[in-house]
């Protein structure tokens, strides 16, 4: 006997044994040796981490993709593994160090590179386990981390051939520099931040122009130590006949000159900016433009470097105001902040002090305020791999889905800049150069190989020392669709599974993940990494508003499996992922799903109830029931919209179209309608049934495994001890194709029986008629297939309806409501049950009350200043309540005109 309750929390561990023991995920398996492959390469998440809820939606899309698959009898390789993830763990040990009162610097790089190994051994990688929670049917067998030996290979190959080939150089250049880890980070590490400030305008004297001066405006004064220039618009008559001059820098009194550049907005502040092209990106290229020199005034930990800094230092007279400037040598850039207002406004030359609300840049992890820093770095010169990605995906080799991504993608490729893969870490894959006592570099592939290159060059064994920077982390996973399979070396893996077939990953990583795979994929392996990469949105809480732990509305997937099972947490997710339109998430909508689940366990209980078990030989096709033949019919159909849906990447129509069929046709119609069978005295037409809703029942379980693989599993174990043994688990089951079992004619009777009955109770929900109440049915000059139907099918019509009686007649009775079924007209008479002209009245006044709500909502929508500064989620939430009430508006209009008709 089945337990009386599907319970998640007993089934789950145990389900996911049984695939272990089964090996149900392994790719390669010997009866698919011959099959298509299918390949999907997980976005390898952060040994740090733990599961969220844009992992729980990624990576149940996958496991929808690859389980389909599978069941279509591909080979399938989902390819597992984690990233060494440079700054956030090594930003984890630290932590730990520094509890006890230990610095990385006091054990030195080998020993602390060796802690770090420890912790990821012990603590590392939970996030696996939580993933296999999720029911993730990755081959775990072939899991890989991108610092294991043979990624290490490849990152090292990878590095040696494009500096080889001129791709890679060394540069100085800006950088997001975190002044607490003293590293450089990339954009994505980046977080902005909104902060209230001020906006200080300083004016500038004009050499020669005694009394006269320019006014900049700007939000961080300390960096005017470092100013070369001031820039005004080409066209700001203001300015015009200061365009060549010089200004002289307050305090410093450093010569500059005034240039004329488009950058600065006659619009905004005082159409006059400063330019410190050592510590502000937009300044940089403006510098570039104008050939000026950078002067870096910062130190590492962004304190100020002014004593010995000879490019602060060179052409500046010697006063008492640069004494006093270089008495705040070494001081917190925020301190020396203070000290040069206070000497600007004792001069006299801050001109106003404005309140100015801003971004400014954070370290998502240090939460240090991020630092725009000229340092030597290195960098890859990827236009000419850009080139190459833009036009795979011009072409049609990669495909976005949704398209609309390829605008965003073609956009940051068609405008890249070097990209920067140097990391001041100790964590991570070292830099394989080596440096001669005279600075010179020999890049390779090991230290013997650069001693080589020295020996070469010098005549003699000198002395080398490594570069102690490491490779951003990037870098390494740009590599994993290739590297994971074992490349460099010529792997059979390498031949079968690459190219991968789908990606899916976050629009956030659109640059530093997808396009880099795409530049290293088709640079080094001559051929595109994917076939296509499917965008997923964000899950949202249930308002729209971004989940956060400051605002208190996260929902941890974790949780949620806990209290409600992980297949009604996918089952959610998949079924609100909708192509381009972020995820609203309620618990509330995880636990509707919940009860899914139980709907079916009823469902499957039901079946065992009246002895409904699998049968040998049994051959759908030869089924003669009507109502079997429709319930046939209707699975047939399901299974292809479920997969149109998934092929098409729309898994929420897929899982619609699944929980449809499985609540409304098979729960709420099929049984319903087979119950007078099961319990009559027909013994074949009984036993026809129960083989049919077996059978059904274990389509079902295949219909929702790619959704809900835990209970699926679960009733396919239960089910396969009834009759045949089964020749495999679940998951290895292939999926089935039912058209020859598609039946107009079944459909066309048993649909008009679900049509007649579905379009009464409306009726009568619409029009207040007592839930109680016996109420007749008039057929009108119904047909003759009609009245065949109701002597077939009146006595459930009328226990499923709620009729007294069903009749026919030429025309419709008085004071009745009309419907339209399948094109004949069926008519409720209504007269007695209630009262009609009281109901239009009641109907008319919420109608009216209706239009007032849209009306109030319109007024809103049509707002320029609430679209302008309303919340993205409120302005979702106004349009979602305007369609729900234009919605409820046609039900009471569509209910209204049935009784004006009556």
């Amino acid at each position: 006997m089945m337990d009386k309750t599907f319970d998640p929390a007993a089934v789950e561990a145990r389900i996911s044994s049984l695939w272990d023991e089964a090996e149900a995920f392994k790719a390669g398996r010997p009866d698919r040796k011959d099959a298509a492959p299918y390949t999907i390469v997980i976005p390898p998440p952060n040994v740090t981490g733990s599961l969220h809820m844009g992992h729980a939606l990624n990576n149940t899309i996958q496991d929808i993709l690859c389980r389909f698959e599978r069941m279509r009898g591909r080979d399938v390789l989902w390819q597992p593994g984690m990233d060494h993830a440079g700054i956030a763990t090594q930003m984890v040990v630290e932590r730990q160090l520094m509890e006890r009162q230990i610095h990385r610097r006091d054990l030195g790089r080998e020993a602390f590179v060796e802690r770090v190994w420890e912790w990821k051994a012990e603590s590392g990688g939970r996030i696996k386990d939580q993933l296999k929670r999720l029911g993730a049917s990755c081959d775990w067998s072939r899991e890989r981390f991108t610092m294991d030996e043979g990624l290490s290979r490849a990152v090292l190959k990878v590095f040696v051939d494009l500096y080889r080939q001129g791709l890679i150089y060394k540069d100085k250049r800006l950088v997001n520099w975190d002044p607490k880890f003293q590293t450089a980070i990339s954009d994505i590490e980046v977080q902005q931040v909104e902060v209230k400030g001020n906006l200080w305008h300083i004016r500038y004297a004009i050499e020669g122009q005694p009394g006269r001066f320019i006014t900049v405006a700007t939000t961080r004064p300390e960096t005017m130590l470092g100013d070369v220039a001031v820039a005004v618009h080409p066209e700001d008559e203001r300015y015009k006949d200061l365009i060549g001059k010089f200004a002289i820098l307050p305090l410093v009194g450093r010569r500059i000159p005034i240039v004329a550049d488009e950058y600065s907005d006659p619009e905004k502040g005082t159409g006059a900016v400063k330019i410190t092209p050592a510590h502000d990106f937009n300044d940089f290229e403006v510098g570039s433009r104008h050939k000026l020199s950078l002067i870096n005034i910062f130190g590492p930990e962004a304190q100020l470097n002014l004593n010995g800094n000879e490019d602060f230092l060179e052409g500046l007279p010697k006063t008492d105001d640069l004494k006093a400037v270089l008495a705040l040598d070494g001081l917190d850039r925020f301190e020396a902040r203070k000290r040069i207002v206070a000497m600007l406004e004792e001069r006299e030359v801050l001109a106003q002090i404005e309140p100015h609300t801003h971004m400014v840049p954070h370290g998502d992890r240090s939460n240090a305020v991020i630092e725009p820093y000229l340092t030597d770095q290195w960098y890859v010169n990827v236009k000419p791999l850009a080139d190459r990605a833009l036009a795979a995906v011009r072409n049609g080799k990669t495909k976005f889905v949704p398209e609309n991504w390829e605008k965003t993608y073609f956009q940051w490729l068609e405008n890249i800049e070097p990209w920067c893969v140097s990391r001041q870490l100790w964590w991570g894959h070292q830099i394989p150069a080596w440096y001669d006592p005279e600075g010179n570099v020999f890049v390779a592939s090991s230290e013997e190989e650069a001693k080589v290159e020295a020996r070469a060059k010098h005549g003699r064994d000198v002395e080398l020392r490594r570069d102690e920077d490491v490779l951003d982390t990037w870098f390494s996973s740009a590599l994993w669709p290739f590297s994971t399979l074992g490349w460099p070396d010529k792997t059979p893996e390498l031949k079968r599974y690459y190219p991968t077939n789908d990606l899916v990953t976050g629009f956030d990583i659109i640059f530093f993940w997808v396009a880099r795979m795409m530049m290293m994929g088709l640079h080094f392996m001559d051929e595109v990494p994917f076939d296509t990469v499917y965008m997923h949105a964000l899950v949202r809480d249930e308002k729209g508003a971004k989940m956060s732990k400051s605002k208190g509305n996260v929902i941890d997937p974790l949780e949620a499996i806990e209290q409600y099972g992980a297949d009604a947490l996918r089952m959610t997710l998949a079924a609100m992922a909708a192509q381009g339109r972020d995820i609203k998430l309620s618990l509330q909508r995880v636990e509707g799903y919940r009860n899914f689940s139980t709907k079916i366990w009823n469902a499957a209980r039901f079946a065992e109830m009246n002895e409904c078990r699998r049968m040998a030989g049994f051959d759908p096709k030869s089924v003669t029931e009507t109502l079997n033949r429709w319930a046939l019919s209707e699975c047939a159909k399901a299974i292809n919209e479920v997969s149109a849906g998934i092929q098409a990447y729309k898994f929420n129509e897929a899982a619609l179209a699944a929980y449809r069929f499985v609540w409304n046709v098979f729960c709420d119609w099929t049984l319903e309608l087979a119950k007078p069978v099961l319990q009559g005295a027909d013994s074949s037409a009984k036993d026809e049934t129960r083989a049919t809703i077996a059978f059904i029942l274990d389509e079902i379980c295949k219909l929702l495994h790619p959704f809900m693989p835990f209970l699926t599993e679960e009733l396919w174990e239960v089910k396969g001890q009834e009759g045949p043994k089964r020749e495999s688990v679940l998951a290895l089951a292939l999926w089935s194709n039912l058209d020859h079992l598609i039946d107009p004619k079944a459909e066309a009777e048993i649909g008009w029986v679900v049509d007649l009955v579905t379009e009464i109770r409306s009726a009568r929900s619409e029009t207040n008629v007592p839930a109680g109440a016996q109420i007749p049915l008039a057929l009108v000059s119904a047909s003759a297939d009609v009245q065949g139907r109701v002597g077939r099918w009146g006595d459930i019509v009328k226990r499923l309806a709620r009729l007294s009686d069903i009749t026919f007649v030429d025309a419709a009775p008085k004071s009745s409501i009309q419907l339209l079924i399948r094109g004949e007209v069926a008519a409720l008479p209504l007269e007695g049950v209630i009262d009609l002209a009281a109901e239009r009245a009641r109907l008319a006044k919420e109608i009216q009350k209706t239009e007032v709500d849209i009306g109030k909502i319109d007024a809103k929508l049509g707002n320029a200043d609430f679209i302008k500064r309303a919340p993205e989620e409120v302005i979702d939430e106004q349009r979602e309540r305007r369609d729900d009430a234009a919605a409820r508006k046609a039900k009471m209009e569509e209910a209204l005109r049935r009784l004006q008709d009556a």
